[in-house]
């Protein structure tokens, strides 16, 4: 069974098995309640199926928020620690992708697009599944101005998502394993730098 954790918008938590058939999860749409809501939701989806079952974690590495996606990576990677199990790192739009091309089977390219706050949006462009069953990224992500994602898309069908769908991520993980295929490395893929920094040394005053 695969464990399947993102925090990139709301808190999506979700159990699949070997198959991808869902058999738990739990969500939250809120966009900045995480650290409250995540261990509660964690609970109530391991308490839907046997969580001695789980093999993998798979972890959604955004784009998303510095706060927000950390608290989700943090989880997935303490519970794998503790069972000693791997992570698989996803970025966060192929579990939406996926979730668009298993819901409506769009025969052209579409764009995945989620909110980055400050008026501006990520966007994901994609063009169906890859010979893995794995949505086909046409396009790196990028971050631009709500008000220029149109003249960006160009004409290609743009689908803004609120929420992840944890299952689905966690399809995307299980296929990414089984071809034995990393979709991306350990760093988060934040949508900017953390506001507060770490202030440097003090400057010395000389007498």
């Amino acid at each position: 069974m695969i464990l399947a954790v993102d925090t990139s918008l709301g808190t999506a938590v979700a159990l699949i098995d070997a198959d991808g058939r869902l058999r738990a999860d739990a969500s939250s749409p809120d966009p900045l309640g995480h650290a409250e809501v995540i261990g509660a939701l964690l609970e109530r989806a391991l308490s839907e199926a046997d969580a001695a079952d789980v093999t993998q974690v798979v972890a959604g590495m955004g784009p998303g928020p510095f706060t927000g996606l950390r608290i989700g990576i943090a989880t997935a990677r303490a519970f794998a620690l503790a069972r000693g199990i791997p992570v698989i790192a996803v970025p966060s739009h192929f579990g939406a992708a996926l979730a668009v091309i298993e819901a409506e089977a769009p025969d052209t390219p579409f764009a995945i697009v989620t909110d980055a706050r400050r008026r501006e949006v990520a966007i994901s462009v994609f063009d169906g599944l890859d010979a893995d069953g794995i949505p086909n990224l046409t396009a790196p992500t990028v971050l631009v101005p709500r008000a220029d994602s149109e003249e960006r898309l160009s004409g290609i069908h743009a689908i803004e998502v609120a929420t992840i769908d944890g299952a689905a991520l966690g399809r995307v993980g299980i296929r990414a394993a089984n071809a034995a295929r990393v979709l991306t490395g350990a760093e988060p893929l934040y949508l900017r730098q953390p506001d507060v920094t770490v202030p440097g040394a003090p400057k010395r005053v000389s007498s």
